[in-house]
């Protein structure tokens, strides 16, 4: 007993009497508790030196690795009206198969016939525009004939205008030589007459000589009458000309102003004609957007619009449907901290939802339970948590993952750093140190 008091029990009663005063008297250190203790030190000393290895660990769920493989919602392009159903939620369908079928409900694609009419509709304007393009063919013909016509009567009145001004060339030499004939009659003329009055010539040869030069002076009248009329013929040739030049070019103005009339036509047509086509193109494709289809294989998982005659909107949601055929993989998010711990084709071992395991982290090896899987994708934005999303595929060289996972269901990663001795892991999560970086080689 502890001496702790000044009254001592001592000699006030006899000890030996009382059995637990005689046990406590004669107590010895027990070996084997001894023994106890130091194989438990040995033991916990040597577990201070097992491998443990660094990791870390984040939340996720299941989803597919593929966009086209995820779930997805079908919506309506149109609007319109819910007349038949043709699958249940739960079904099995293809893709093409038909999920449910739609009416119009917009006044103007009310008419059955809108498609054929509006097909007989591009045929007429496909007709005009052949009979514009024969009457531009026709015009440009009449053009080219006019152009020569015109040529020709230019030509024919050039040749003219040429004539004349040969004419008029001639008849001015004509009117020269005349003149000259006049002197000579006229001096012969004053000759015979000085000879006549001295009786060295008769009068008939004086009358002869005065009656030459009578006919030199009608002659230069005449030819003056010819120069005078040629000229006059010089220029009809020219207003000739002129005029011809202008009717040919009133006519080409005319042919050309009526080809672009036509071609005017003709482009306005085709404008209209590629209208037609165009809302042809849109009726046909409206007509089959009445039958939601499905886009692929999958499973009808939620009719969001039910009952008959229930109206839609354009890019409302109809029906969900999820793909049979998918990679499946984990979407995982991690703390900022840990993103530089994480690299493509890291290892990372899972629990499943509903999967039972028995979990050793820094030991994956005695884990049961897990399943193996690689980091393929590793976005550089964070989330809208703040955290940054990985994507996980399963392990080939790993225990398959189970074929009765879903998409959605949770799952718990474990991602596996660099091997340490357990001593150094209590030292460093004692100091807040952050886990070793993992080096790839």
């Amino acid at each position: 007993m502890l001496n702790i008091s000044d009254n001592l029990a001592e000699g006030q009663f006899e000890a030996k009497k009382y059995a637990s005063f005689k046990r406590l008297e004669n107590r010895m250190p027990n070996v084997k508790i001894r023994r106890f203790l130091y194989v438990t030190l040995l033991f916990f000393v040597v577990i201070m030196f097992l491998p443990w290895t660094q990791n870390i660990r984040a939340k996720g769920y299941l989803t597919a690795l593929k966009p086209d493989q995820r779930p997805q919602t079908l919506q309506s392009v149109i609007a319109g009206r819910i007349e038949k159903w043709y699958v249940s939620e739960g079904a099995i369908v293809k893709k093409g198969d038909t999920i449910l079928h739609i009416s119009e409900i917009k006044e103007e694609y009310f008419d059955d016939l809108l498609v054929p009419r509006t097909a007989a509709k591009v045929k007429a304007k496909e007709q005009a525009i052949v009979a514009y393009q024969g009457k531009i063919t026709a015009l440009v013909q009449q053009i080219i004939a006019l152009d020569k016509t015109r040529e020709n009567k230019i030509r024919q009145a050039e040749n003219d205008l040429i004539q004349a001004k040969l004419k008029v060339l001639t008849d001015s030499t004509d009117v020269i030589a005349v003149k000259t004939q006049i002197q000579i009659a006229l001096q012969q003329l004053e000759r015979a007459e000085e000879l006549y009055k001295q009786g060295l010539l008769s009068l008939n040869e004086y009358e002869a000589r005065n009656q030459r030069a009578q006919n030199a002076k009608a002659a230069i009248i005449a030819a003056e009458n010819r120069l005078l009329t040629n000229r006059n013929a010089v220029q009809n040739a020219i207003v000739e000309l002129n005029s011809i030049e202008n009717e040919y070019q009133e006519k080409l103005a005319k042919a050309r102003s009526e080809l672009y009339m036509s071609e005017s036509a003709f482009y306005e047509g085709q404008g209209e004609l590629n209208t037609l086509q165009n809302q042809l193109a849109n009726y046909s494709i409206r007509s089959g957007l009445y039958w939601i289809l499905a886009p692929q294989d999958g499973v009808i998982t939620k009719a969001i619009k039910t009952g008959l005659g229930e109206l839609i909107k354009e890019g409302e949601e109809i029906v969900s449907i999820a793909p049979s055929d998918i990679d499946i993989a984990v979407e995982m998010y991690v703390r900022p901290v840990d993103l530089p711990l994480v690299h493509k084709g890291q290892s990372v071992r899972f629990l499943f939802d509903g999967w039972p395991a028995v979990v050793f982290s820094g030991w994956p090896n005695v884990s049961f339970g897990t399943f193996g899987g690689k980091v393929v994708a590793i976005d550089n934005f964070s989330s809208k948590n703040g955290l940054y999303r990985i994507l996980i595929t399963p392990d080939k060289d790993d225990t398959a993952w189970p074929t009765a996972l879903r998409i959605g269901s949770g799952a718990q990663g474990i991602a596996l750093l660099e091997d340490v001795s357990i001593w150094y892991e209590i030292w460093r999560q004692l100091n807040g140190f952050p886990p070793d970086y993992y080096t790839v080689e």
